[in-house]
């Protein structure tokens, strides 16, 4: 309802480009991205907006990602290059931010691979004056088998839907870290990012709604990036996602059912509760019970049901799929990728409250990069 609510709005009250664009710093931390950090800068370097520079902070990493990137554009006007010790992703984006004068500053992650036209859609947002961030869209941008297919009906289907939705009541939680801009005086007001949890996205987005400023969402912003193409390292980023958003929520409960926080105690965190954390938990059992019923005397009852609840899933898949101007074709994995998906939550989910419970702390781990987000032109064909 919110989602479709929001899309007439954004026709309704189509935004155009800035007159007087103000300048923005591209912030791009790196953390052993020697695969991907040259082909993601040369990428950027393609950005469409009048006024922009690059900051590239190297995270201390233990491959040769600072010397390549520095080889390679150690002389380019547009691009500072920075190296540091180890601290953590927030830590490197807070040291980006120190390094610019700009007064707004984009975020991406060093795998990611713009639009030429990303930046200039992602500012327009900023004719608001109380708009103090903006959430892009990300795409999946390494198709190579089917575990990535299913991430990529996840990022349309969910995330992107979802970042729709939630943006009509002004209640996104998070502004991916693969893409989005801040208003750099939204971050001083909520104290930069933190490294207190695993999710620093999620985290900053929140204080930002705290701090009175509305979160916009802006899908003709895309960004691809590279998602994980094996289940061992699907595992790795899940768990580092479901137990930094966890704690996230634990670190912002103050708000939840608070008048004062608005859609945020109201809808936001309430729905990271119950759909995150509670009916991801369920939703496997349901799936048993169905398999279970089917050799029962109510198989007739139990399969009519089930054939309408995935033909609803189905008919909202699709819809997102409109929304976001995907190919239907991608549609054909759907019902499998929901299926073995809520099994695979499920596991990240107990590994999460395991951690939980016994109090371990979750490092933020390290991604193997293939470099196999192609091109954009080729990922866009």
């Amino acid at each position: 309802y919110f989602a479709i609510k929001q899309r007439k709005k954004e026709k309704l009250n189509a935004k155009t480009y800035l007159e007087n664009p103000p300048q923005v710093s591209i912030i791009v931390p790196a953390y052993n991205e020697e695969v991907n950090a040259v082909s993601s800068l040369e990428n950027l370097l393609l950005c469409d907006y009048p006024f922009f520079d690059i900051i590239f902070i190297d995270d201390g990493s233990t491959d040769n990602t600072f010397k390549t990137v520095k080889a390679a554009f150690e002389n380019n006007p547009k691009l500072k290059i920075f190296t540091k010790p180890n601290g953590g992703k927030a830590s490197a984006l807070n040291y980006g931010i120190e390094k610019t004068d700009a007064n707004y500053v984009v975020c991406i992650d060093a795998d990611t691979k713009l639009l030429p036209d990303a930046v200039k859609e992602l500012m327009k947002n900023f004719a608001d004056e109380n708009v103090g961030a903006v959430a892009g869209s990300v795409k999946v941008g390494n198709l190579v088998n089917i575990l990535t297919k299913w991430q990529s009906i996840e990022y349309t289907t969910s995330q992107n839907f979802d970042r729709k939705g939630f943006a009509y009541p002004n209640a996104i939680t998070v502004i991916p870290g693969a893409i989005g801009a801040f208003k750099k005086e939204a971050i001083i007001k909520a104290d930069g990012f933190t490294t207190d949890t695993l999710a620093e996205d999620c985290d900053i987005t929140i204080r930002i709604l705290k701090a009175g400023y509305i979160i916009a969402n802006e899908p003709n912003a895309q960004a691809y990036t590279e998602a994980p193409e094996t289940l061992k390292q699907f595992f790795k980023q899940r768990l580092r996602w479901t137990f930094g958003v966890m704690q996230t929520f634990w670190k912002h409960k103050d708000a939840l059912f608070v008048i004062k926080y608005k859609a945020l105690g109201w809808i936001a965190l309430p729905d990271i509760l119950l759909f995150k954390y509670i009916i991801p938990l369920l939703s496997p059992v349901g799936d048993f019970f169905m398999f279970v019923g089917l050799f029962s005397d109510s198989r007739a009852k139990i399969g009519k049901y089930y054939l309408i609840f995935l033909l609803i899933d189905t008919l909202i898949g699709g819809l997102a799929f409109f929304f976001e101007k995907e190919k239907p074709w991608k549609l054909f994995w759907l019902i499998p990728q929901r299926i073995i998906y809520r099994w695979l939550m499920m596991i990240v989910l107990f590994r999460s409250y395991r951690r939980a419970i016994k109090g371990e702390l979750q490092s933020w781990g390290v991604l193997k990069r293939t470099g196999n987000v192609k091109d954009i032109e080729m990922v866009r064909a």
